[in-house]
């Protein structure tokens, strides 16, 4: 319980880091499925 704790808190500190550069994929790839979909209209 203690390692999955420790892991969480480890996962959440390298999030609160490194949050604006996972941002940029997620965005990109909404974007290019939201003009992918509006592409198919």
């Amino acid at each position: 319980m203690q390692h999955i704790q420790s892991s969480y808190r480890g996962l959440s500190l390298l999030l609160s880091i490194n949050w604006d550069r996972l941002l940029w994929p997620v965005a990109i790839v909404a974007a290019l499925t939201t003009a992918g979909l509006l592409a198919g209209l």
